[in-house]
């Protein structure tokens, strides 16, 4: 935070405060004027549609970084949980007529079970053992339960067709890209808000012991295992909410939208953004999404010199997924949240940012 010379504080409310000072605050409610105003009136479709998948990323992203950066615990099958919140969603909505803001908690509350069913061996594994595990999950859902079983309930075939209007609250008809981005940023202001304040708690301290060293956290009185399944637990939660939240963005929902790839494609989010930061999940998630998009601005160009590079742009995408992580790796292993951080401290500390 900038703080001016003469400004300190008194108790620890103010030393914890989000928004400290009036530059803060000036800087918060401009961002905040952007994205409900200015950005949904003046942008066109295309681009709310690219902001819209770069919410449902941030949205998706925050489970693993809870899990990996937070609590220490490697998952790659979150998209098992995002696909058993989107598909509750869906279900209670289409069979029960349960209004959508219910539909969206029963998801996150789904979710959430399924995944502390998942996170059960985390209390006698760790390493290599519990990637094989979480990977397990996310076979065992989507590939099994979810294509054999779920999508074939009332005799719907292989998917969920959402017809219009079926997304409401209360008046309000979720039926377009900027009625969708309006929800996205209310989605992922109020997780974000959830996380940072959770992880400022006992609970939050106690995950980030157990990342930091498990046993030296139990031998100080941490419960390891209860602390890892109410990690499980919370990264469902927020994986069922970015499901119910791409129900609305889909006209028809079906297993291929929640592929194993999408677990790794999460994780390799928070490395790029930075593992352990909020930040680091929005960052990278903008990162992803605006470079796959500019790759589409590229080829398409060269398109009548090189036909098959669009015609193959998902083994583009994929081997660019893969380039950045290891220029990432090599180049910025903290990820964009550190930079984001010497930046502001070089404009904080100038002139004497050296």
């Amino acid at each position: 935070m900038r703080l001016p010379a003469g400004v300190y504080h008194e108790n620890y409310r103010q030393d914890h405060a989000w928004w400290q000072t009036k530059f803060v605050w000036a800087r918060m409610l401009f961002l905040f004027f952007v994205l409900f105003f200015l950005f949904p009136r003046f942008a066109n479709l295309y681009l709310i549609s690219v902001a819209n998948y770069i919410g449902y990323t941030i949205l998706a992203a925050m489970g693993v970084q809870l899990l990996i950066g937070f609590c220490g615990q490697v998952t790659l099958g979150h998209a098992a949980f995002i696909a058993v919140g989107a598909y509750t969603s869906a279900l209670s909505m289409l069979r029960f007529n349960i209004p959508y803001p219910v539909s969206l908690v029963l998801a996150a509350i789904v979710a959430g079970l399924w995944s502390v069913l998942f996170g059960l061996p985390s209390a006698r594994v760790k390493g290599f053992y519990l990637i094989m595990t979480t990977m397990a999950a996310q076979f065992i859902t989507v590939d099994l339960v979810i294509t054999q079983y779920v999508a074939r309930i009332g005799g719907r075939g292989h998917a969920f067709s959402l017809p219009p209007g079926t997304i409401t609250v209360g008046p309000w008809v979720i039926d377009s890209e900027r009625e969708i981005y309006y929800l996205m940023i209310v989605l992922v202001i109020l997780c974000t808000f959830f996380m940072a304040n959770l992880l400022r708690t006992r609970v939050g301290r106690a995950w980030i012991a157990i990342r930091d060293n498990d046993i030296a956290a139990e031998v100080l009185g941490v419960d390891i295992v209860r602390y890892k399944l109410l990690a499980f637990f919370v990264a469902g939660v927020l994986g069922g909410i970015a499901g119910a939240f791409w129900v609305s963005s889909l006209a028809a929902i079906s297993p291929e939208h929640f592929p194993w790839t999408w677990s790794l494609w999460l994780v390799g989010v928070i490395l790029i953004g930075g593992v352990g930061s909020n930040y680091g999940t929005i960052f990278g998630s903008m990162f992803m999404v605006l470079v796959l998009e500019a790759l589409k601005f590229i080829l398409v160009p060269l398109s009548p010199v090189f036909p098959q590079l669009l015609e193959k742009f998902l083994f583009v995408k994929e081997a660019a997924f893969g380039l950045a992580i290891i220029l990432f790796l090599i180049y910025e292993p903290n990820g964009l949240a550190y930079r984001w951080w010497q930046i502001k401290n070089q404009i904080r500390l100038w002139p004497f940012s050296y």
